[in-house]
């Protein structure tokens, strides 16, 4: 039986208005796996953390494989019905919009989910209030080009910025964004948190921060997994629950992330959450 860890990351930060903590369930690259009968192992293990939202960052189908829809459908349907759920498209899931033969059987799986009332971001943003504090997220969908393999173009703060403009709303700001490689480019824009997948764990895990390579064959791309700090701004990259491409996972275990917001030391919460880290069968 396929299983996944879950992996709690805490971010500190002054911005919380509410004075409670606030908890986000990370889905990257499930790739069609499912846990347990219709993926009720995974909604279980997302309901036990107690999240505030859900983030899909993409990559939860496989490209020609339109047998991956249900799966995910029916996961991210009963999500959405717990919990508000923000998706922003991987590679797969726009080889499917762009493709002409798969095009009409992706965007009735997305017009399902959206009146299932899960929120998708093209180069868009939107904010919600949650335990008293302001959130703004953005989901930049960069063009196919940027997924070649293994050169790509260099994406400039420029060039992002035409995609989905400028952060600069009140409130905390949370980027999802599939394709870490621009790391450097998402910490120049200016996001509280980004949040990332697309890598798998580079594959072979050499430590929480490094990997051999990646579905774009780079060897030992940066920011390839775990986190990564820059000033005031945090960039969380997931390994993901899935496999493609490079159907491999050595010392690279399926995660399930967390990432919860909290007050810095000494200024008192009206919650406090717990460290996880735990495989599920």
């Amino acid at each position: 039986m396929k299983k996944f860890r879950r992996k709690t990351y805490e971010i500190e930060t002054s911005k919380l208005k509410g004075m409670q903590n606030v908890k986000f369930a990370i889905l990257s690259d499930l790739h069609g796996v499912i846990f347990g009968e219709d993926n009720q192992e995974l909604f279980d293990a997302i309901m036990e953390e107690k999240p505030d939202a859900v983030m899909i960052l993409g990559d939860m189908l496989v490209r020609r494989e339109i047998d991956t829809l249900g799966p995910a459908e029916k996961l991210l349907t009963k999500l959405s019905e717990n919990l508000p759920v923000y998706y922003v498209l991987g590679n797969h899931e726009q080889y499917f919009m762009e493709c002409v033969e798969t095009q009409e059987v992706y965007l009735q799986y997305e017009r399902r989910l959206t009146n299932a009332g899960v929120c998708f971001l093209h180069n868009e943003h939107t904010s919600m209030e949650l335990k008293g504090t302001d959130f703004v997220f953005y989901g930049l969908e960069l063009p196919m080009e940027y997924y070649k393999k293994p050169r790509s173009p260099m994406l400039s703060l420029t060039e992002m910025e035409s995609l989905i403009g400028i952060p600069n709303m009140d409130g905390i700001h949370i980027l999802l964004a599939h394709n870490p490689k621009y790391g450097n480019t998402y910490f120049s824009w200016g996001s509280d948190v980004i949040l990332c997948g697309h890598y798998h764990g580079g594959v072979l895990r050499l430590s929480e921060h490094y990997g051999l390579t990646c579905p774009q064959f780079l060897l030992f791309p940066p920011f390839c997994c775990g986190d990564f700090h820059r000033g005031g701004s945090h960039m969380i990259v997931s390994a993901g629950l899935g496999e493609h491409t490079i159907p491999l996972r050595i010392h690279n275990p399926r995660e399930l992330l967390m990432v919860e917001l909290k007050l810095p030391f000494g200024i008192p919460t009206g919650s406090v959450g717990e460290n996880s880290d735990e495989t599920r069968d």
